[in-house]
């Protein structure tokens, strides 16, 4: 008798589905994970979250689940033992820097595959130039711009006019900024410092803030294949040297800078200027209580950035299904209204010439200037420093740096010391 009934109701079920709609049984559910790195100011996975919904309303077929995975760097070290353990994100979030790390691995897969149509070619082909230097290698495309930035000098207009210097003219050459900082630094009765007059953050992206001095300088401290570097060129210890000097005249604060709280520093009046991502545009934009300005760096041999910021990146080990709704999900999110209100946001730069010809950022960048800065100083920008093995030559870079600002090693010898270091690790990659 059971089975009788059981039989039945399997009977009645087919009969069921087969009443239904053609394709509604059909469409399962592909569902990718995303892991994204809350490294920066304001209220990014909110916004994340904003899209997630919209993408999900106009593609039912496919569910999309943001993981909030930390910092850049705990972001990556989660990917990539996701990756050897088999169960990978579908598509991350990473440094650009990360794209050498990322293919040395096997972890990823180019996104070349996936554009087949012309529509597909076009967008591929829109991107930002400067910015697909840390996306391309081998003749192939591994990762898409996203979060994207340069550096900035952000400033105080009114603590400028106190100090007698023009509030709408940023320091524009290496002497400038010296001469600036020094009439911006202010000292108690006691001889203390209350106010610097610059700040370079040195923790955090240490290597990132320095590669734009040592650009200024007129030297590009990583080859393209990414197996070679020049931390012992003259004018890269020169760059270094005139950091230290800045700490030397008083007007920049000695010792290690938190990368952290240098946007708070400048929020409370400790600091008249600061170095820092365009993606804490909106930060600062929100909580400056005074007059601010944003300007590129300074020049010495040359103007000049390194570019920054996120790709997304599609990892191997998902399903071909999965990696095509990965696809779907990052064409869509970097189409340029989309990009145009990501930038507006946040304050990352927008990654297409066709972002910032949108209404939105039309509007936005007449009512709000400081928004198109990071765009102008595009055609001055180089790649961000990148290697295999990115992040111990990184970290041997990052290293010589503090140990010549916090005066443990002259620019020569912890320049060189890193040299020898990052020349051992890429030795296998030649």
């Amino acid at each position: 008798m059971q089975r009788k009934t059981f039989n039945h109701m399997i009977a009645a079920a087919a009969v069921a589905i087969g009443t239904l709609p053609i394709g509604a049984y059909a469409q399962a559910q592909t569902e990718i994970s995303f892991f994204y790195p809350v490294a920066v100011g304001g209220p990014i996975a909110k916004f994340i979250d904003d899209f997630v919904t919209d993408f999900s309303k106009e593609n039912p077929t496919i569910k999309v689940t943001p993981i909030y995975a930390g910092s850049y760097q705990d972001t990556i070290v989660k990917a990539l033992t996701a990756h050897k353990s088999g169960t990978p994100p579908v598509m991350s979030v990473l440094l650009s820097t990360d794209m050498f790390t990322l293919i040395d691995e096997d972890a990823i897969v180019p996104i070349d595959g996936f554009v087949k149509t012309a529509d597909d070619k076009a967008w591929l082909g829109n991107f930002y130039k400067a910015f697909m230097q840390n996306s391309q290698t081998g003749g192939k495309t591994w990762g898409i711009p996203f979060q994207r930035s340069t550096i900035v000098q952000y400033y105080n207009k009114d603590l400028f006019k106190a100090a007698g210097l023009d509030p709408n003219k940023a320091p524009g050459t290496w002497a400038e900024m010296a001469d600036y900082a020094k009439k911006l630094t202010l000292k108690d009765a006691s001889g203390k410092v209350t106010q610097y007059g610059v700040q370079i953050p040195s923790s955090g992206f240490p290597y990132w803030l320095f590669q734009a001095l040592a650009i200024e300088n007129d030297v590009v401290m990583a080859n393209d294949t990414g197996n070679a570097v020049k931390f012992d060129d003259p004018k890269v210890i020169e760059a270094l040297q005139y950091w230290i000097d800045l700490t030397k005249q008083g007007s920049h604060p000695a010792g290690i800078v938190e990368w952290g709280t240098t946007p708070k520093d400048f929020f409370e009046k400790k600091v008249a200027m600061m170095w820092t991502t365009t993606g804490n545009l909106t930060n600062v934009k929100a909580n400056a209580k005074f007059d601010f300005g944003v300007a590129m760096l300074p020049a010495n041999k040359r103007k000049g950035s390194p570019t920054g910021g996120g790709n997304f990146y599609i990892f191997k080990k998902s399903t071909p299904a999965q990696q095509e709704a990965a696809f779907k999900f990052i064409k869509w999110i970097t189409q340029p209204e989309r990009a145009a209100r990501w930038s507006m946001d946040t304050g990352y730069a927008a990654i297409s010439e066709t972002a910032y010809s949108t209404d939105t950022l039309r509007k936005y960048g007449r009512d709000f200037p400081p928004a198109l800065v990071a765009r102008d100083q595009l055609p001055f920008s180089m790649a961000e420093f990148s290697t295999h093995d990115n992040q111990r030559v990184t970290k041997a870079l990052n290293d010589g740096l503090q140990a010549a600002l916090t005066g443990t090693k002259t620019a020569a010898q912890a320049m060189q010391d890193a040299q020898k270091e990052a020349d051992r690790l890429l030795r296998s990659y030649k």
